[in-house]
């Protein structure tokens, strides 16, 4: 069931004009962690990019991966820019990847719904969903 309510929302994005089915713009990311709960899956963490070659530094993400793009990772908070609540986990996603080395737009997410957005590596976000 959840695979073929992914199917539907890819064939969504198709009929609005996502042509690669690739789904890594703010709007795009944001809207289906909204609905889903998580990410879509042309996300794979740093950990599991690493287990496929990847090596930050060279920026060959894409050279060992089909058009994937870094998300899913913890994010800690540590400028305490966003709200905290009891048990509140923050995860982040890149935004707008196209291969090579990754830029400073990314989704930060929690566990409980809320959904931010940074296009300037964390200095400050706007808020998407709450």
């Amino acid at each position: 069931m959840k695979r073929a309510i992914k199917t539907l929302f890819c064939v969504l994005l198709l009929l609005v004009g996502c042509t690669t089915g690739i789904v890594t713009s703010r709007d795009e990311v944001a809207s289906y962690i909204h609905t889903h709960g998580e990410l879509p899956d042309n996300y794979l963490t740093k950990q599991e990019a690493m287990d496929l070659g990847w090596v930050a530094s060279e920026g060959n993400l894409w050279e060992v991966t089909d058009q994937m793009s870094i998300g899913g990772d913890r994010f800690g908070n540590r400028e305490g820019l966003l709200p905290e609540a009891p048990g509140r986990i923050y995860y982040e996603a890149d935004i707008d990847y196209e291969g090579g080395f990754r830029n400073g737009k990314r989704i930060v997410y929690s566990n409980d719904g809320l959904i931010f957005y940074t296009d300037d590596h964390y200095e400050s976000f706007e808020v998407l969903y709450e």
